[in-house]
């Protein structure tokens, strides 16, 4: 949606840069603990009160020092181990070693610039305070999105259960071996084989096919099957074809071969003709995946289904209009 493309494009500053890696939807530790167990040999042995990040000449002083003399005042800036994990907590960029390595460069950059850009009075600047308002309307609605992320991925085990009883028909599953016949011969030059214009090698092949279904259901074998269907269409370069197909559902059919699931263990189909070509099936397993197989699956489609409902209720009760003789008529309509 496009309210939703405009606060992930406007995200400026420090959250902007937390954005170029998800977040995950596990709640952050409180801010004044620290599990030592997930860290690195070398984080576990820093005290939380040992500063992690020094800024030399970095000070809240309102008269800027010459750039000479700061380095050598003694000012300084320090960040604990404890004041940058709670930064880490409160961004949630990710907790790996390189990130750290990230936002420990970029976290001086930016109390650096921030500070040299209020000695110059830039935070008295005409639209600053709308700039700040509009920052802090991005970072709130950031969070009610990852809030409901979270919410939405709490999906109750009976629900889950649930969802499976009443749509167990959509793990049906089934292994088939498939015959694919050309529905027409390819055309060869100089050659006799294939060599039928237009109807006549389509005829052919349509002939053909009901040849190899009565030969499938009689027991014949799939390979061989599909290497005559080959050759009598012309077709070369497959000289070890494999019929058999991994487990898939209904979907994994296309509509009209849906036909097969009706099939019982053994049964070969009629054969299927659509524009592709020419289709015959053989049903060597048929049964319903289990809970346990689907249950990732489920809760994917559910976390969907949930967060699609939690933001359909933020949104509703709101409804914007735009003033068309100020925007323009098509200030409504998303770009391309």
């Amino acid at each position: 949606m496009r309210r939703h493309f405009w606060v992930g494009f406007l995200l400026i500053g420090m959250l902007a840069w937390t954005q170029t890696k998800p977040a995950t939807p596990t709640p952050a530790p409180p801010a004044d603990q620290h599990d030592d167990t997930l860290k690195p040999p070398a984080a576990t042995s820093v005290s939380a009160d040992v500063p992690v990040i020094t800024i030399k000449g970095l000070c809240q002083q309102l008269t800027p020092a010459p750039t000479a003399d700061r380095a050598q005042s003694g000012c300084q800036t320090v960040i604990t181990r404890a004041q940058f994990e709670q930064l880490i907590n409160a961004l949630r960029p990710g907790d790996d070693a390189q990130t750290k390595h990230h936002l420990a460069n970029a976290y001086p950059q930016f109390l650096v610039m921030a500070h040299v850009a209020e000695q110059r009075g830039l935070d008295k600047q005409p639209g600053f305070q709308q700039k700040l308002e509009f920052a802090r309307l991005q970072i709130l609605s950031h969070e009610l999105m990852r809030q409901i992320q979270e919410q939405a991925a709490q999906v109750p085990e009976p629900e889950i259960e649930d969802y499976y009883r009443k749509n167990t028909g959509e793990f049906e599953a089934v292994r088939v071996e498939r015959i694919v016949i050309p529905n027409r011969t390819q055309v060869k030059s100089g050659s006799n084989r294939g060599g039928e214009p237009g109807k006549a090698a389509e005829d052919v092949m349509t002939k053909e096919a009901e040849l190899l279904r009565t030969r499938a259901a009689a027991g014949e074998d799939f390979s061989s099957l599909q290497k005559q269907a080959y050759d009598v269409a012309g077709v070369s370069g497959n000289d070890a074809p494999n019929p058999k197909l991994d487990k898939m559902r209904r979907r994994g059919l296309p509509p009209n071969h849906a036909s097969v699931f009706d099939l019982k263990p053994g049964q070969v189909s009629p054969v299927i003709s659509d524009a592709t070509g020419h289709y015959i099936y053989k049903l060597d397993w048929k049964g319903t995946e289990s809970l346990d197989d689907v249950r990732h699956e489920i809760t994917s489609t559910l976390r969907a289904q949930r967060l699609q409902k939690m933001m359909q209720a933020v949104e509703q009760p709101f409804s914007t209009e735009v003033n068309e003789a100020y925007f323009g008529a098509d200030a409504s309509a998303d770009p391309d």
